[in-house]
């Protein structure tokens, strides 16, 4: 089968690969009938050192497919399902699963591979949920479907964690995909002041529409100093930060109001933020946020989407096929691209 393989920051190619086989009796094998790239994949592809043995990794974490193979524990399924997978996979059994945290699962971890062909899914039965039987390979809904994998799902980790409702205002870092549909979910839960922060003005124009209604396209002090201005020089009740990057932690030290919460998706590529008494503890502001656990809001999210009220797929602005995804990785490094989708 054809995959993307990462070998070195900048090299990503097309290669044959084998067919992925059931390694354990809780395994699923699917047809790939989506995929995406996504903005945490830019990170090695600006980073990554090559492998002592010329070795690369599978790249890809979300995924639909449908259902081609499956081991003997997994049931309430059946081949040809079509199903969307979260980036994080779980047991749905476990004590932190049955909390709610499918991304501290004891027998969890994170998929890799998607895109490709084929891709084996580990825990498929906690894991796969199955989309309506009415959405097929041909659907219209189906890239506004796949962002429940991920962007969508996350960003509404973020909102949630951070506890927006009708009474708090709040700030969004970064105008990625999971920033623009944080951005969304601000809007879903409530929030009737959402300041984006971003400096792409056709993706802070989506996120007018996804329901911000400020953009600041400052960034360091001076975007913080006008976020001030805008709240009275109070700061928003909550930020969401959805870059990972240190000037945007310290955007977000700078913006949160006094009481607030930093609600923090974007995968930290830091290792010493600056946590601690002088930064957070003084003004009594919580740090929350953390990977999201995407399958567990899937039934929550999916009728707004099946209905049309929300459209999170239009973070979707190129779509290639399985050779173009090394073309598609340049196009989203280099910002031609918001979010590029993978059709095989």
């Amino acid at each position: 089968m054809k995959a993307n393989v990462m070998y070195a920051a900048g090299d990503v190619r097309v290669v044959e690969a084998p067919v992925p086989t059931l390694q354990k009796p809780t395994d699923a094998i699917l047809k790939v009938v989506a995929a995406c790239i996504c903005g945490s994949d830019l990170h090695p592809y600006h980073s990554m050192h090559a492998h002592e043995h010329g070795e690369g990794e599978a790249m890809g974490h979300e995924v639909i497919g449908t259902i081609e193979e499956m081991g003997s524990q997994v049931a309430g399924f059946k081949k040809g399902d079509l199903v969307v997978v979260p980036f994080a996979y779980g047991d749905l059994t476990c004590p932190f699963c049955q909390e709610g945290l499918m991304t501290s699962c004891v027998h969890g971890g994170f998929m890799t591979g998607c895109q490709a062909e084929f891709v084996r899914v580990p825990q498929a039965q906690g894991s796969m949920f199955k989309l309506p039987d009415e959405i097929d390979e041909s659907s219209p809904l189906l890239p506004s479907l796949l962002t429940l994998s991920d962007v969508y799902g996350t960003g509404y980790h973020a909102a949630l964690k951070g506890g927006v409702n009708e009474h708090t205002t709040v700030t969004v870092i970064g105008d990625g995909a999971v920033g623009l549909l944080a951005v969304l979910s601000a809007k879903k839960l409530g929030a009737k002041k959402i300041i984006l922060m971003g400096r792409h003005k056709v993706r802070t124009d989506l996120g007018l529409e996804f329901g911000a209604t400020d953009v600041v396209p400052e960034r360091g002090e001076e975007g913080v100093a006008k976020v001030r201005e805008m709240t009275n020089g109070e700061g928003t009740h909550v930020v969401l930060e959805c870059v990972g990057l240190m000037p945007a932690y310290e955007m977000s030290i700078g913006v949160v109001r006094a009481g607030g919460v930093i609600s923090r998706v974007g995968v930290p590529q830091y290792d010493d933020a600056p946590v601690g008494f002088a930064s957070l503890f003084g003004r009594n502001i919580t740090l929350t946020g953390g990977p999201a656990p995407t399958r567990v809001y899937m039934e929550e999210l999916l009728p707004d989407i099946l209905n049309g009220t929300i459209e999170p797929g239009r973070v979707f602005d190129a779509t290639v096929d399985l050779d173009g995804v090394p073309d598609g990785y340049r196009a989203m490094d280099k910002r031609e691209a918001l979010k590029v989708l993978i059709r095989p």
